[in-house]
């Protein structure tokens, strides 16, 4: 957690319980913490912020709305971690959150049932600037979280959980639980990626990868393909992750893929270790754990592999 959030949630446990803990569809359903202004809209609490740095508590509740960030360094925090529900609307045909300002940080809140007509539809869209998500859960849609490229930004996840995310029903290609661009760093920890419904669970193309002590749980996944793809190589480490691959695979042929569509980033520097990785019961194939494009890949060590999967494989 950035210290930011944490000085942000120091503010919001300091507001008085009315201002915060109200229904849905109450003026004070998002209420600026710096300023003490409540509103009904997201949006309208984000115009206020504009290219300041603020803090958005949301009161408990299912919101269909979205909002656009074009400025500023905004926090989204649930008053109620899980209590907070945005259902089903996008903006812009993109995202429940679309987020273009200097920075962002989310918690505690739900995203769910996005689509769109292009089958990106995420419950957060990142155009620029840093984002850091933390104790969300992201459900039930075509993507969960999706960014651009920026190589001077971040994005870093932390306890937050993918549920039935992915689609390869679109023509202009596959979405993903997290799809992150060029970016310059993606660090993903103690998060949960589970029962896919196509594409892959993690697929980043930043020159540097941080992916640490999740749990990517494919054994009620339907159509999907790799549990991490790092297409443009990378380096970083992919550390203490618990890996199941399940039966209803489109591609069952590796569990990690490193540069399987061009070489921007050197992958010599990439750790694969300390990982545990295993069929679902029942499932009885064989399969690569990580395969390597690059051939540069070598610090792959103390990982733990059930039967029928290969250590390391150069394509």
């Amino acid at each position: 957690m950035t210290r930011t959030l944490m000085l942000a949630l120091s503010a919001l446990a300091a507001l008085p319980l009315a201002a915060v803990a109200v229904a849905q569809g109450s003026p004070s359903s998002f209420t600026v913490v710096e300023t003490g202004q409540s509103f009904a809209s997201l949006q309208a609490a984000v115009d206020t912020i504009g290219d300041a740095d603020g803090t958005i508590a949301i009161a408990p509740g299912t919101y269909r709305q979205c909002a656009v960030q074009s400025a500023g360094r905004v926090a989204y925090l649930a008053t109620q971690p899980g209590q907070v529900v945005f259902d089903a609307v996008t903006c812009e045909g993109k995202a429940a959150l679309v987020l273009r300002g200097r920075g962002a940080e989310v918690s505690g809140v739900v995203f769910q049932n996005m689509r769109v007509a292009d089958y990106n539809g995420a419950g957060i869209r990142l155009e620029r600037g840093d984002l850091t998500v933390a104790q969300s859960w992201f459900r039930d849609s075509q993507q969960g979280i999706l960014t651009a490229g920026d190589p001077s930004a971040m994005l870093v996840v932390d306890h937050s959980t993918f549920t039935r995310l992915g689609t390869c029903d679109g023509a202009g290609g596959c979405a993903h639980s997290i799809y992150a661009g060029d970016l310059g760093l993606v660090r993903v920890s103690n998060s949960r990626f589970e029962q896919g419904r196509g594409g892959h669970y993690l697929k980043a193309r930043s020159r540097q990868v941080q992916i640490a002590s999740n749990s990517f749980d494919d054994a009620q996944g339907r159509a999907t393909n790799y549990m991490i793809d790092l297409p443009a190589g990378a380096s970083g480490q992919i550390t203490n992750n618990w890996f199941v691959q399940g039966r209803d695979k489109e591609n069952y042929s590796a569990f990690i893929a490193v540069a399987a569509e061009s070489r921007d980033y050197a992958s010599a520097g990439l750790v694969v270790a300390g990982n545990t990785a295993r069929f679902a019961p029942g499932v009885d194939r064989n399969s690569v754990f990580v395969a390597d494009w690059s051939g540069e890949v070598q610090q792959i060590a103390d990982n733990r592999l059930g039967a029928g999967l290969e250590r390391y494989e150069i394509r």
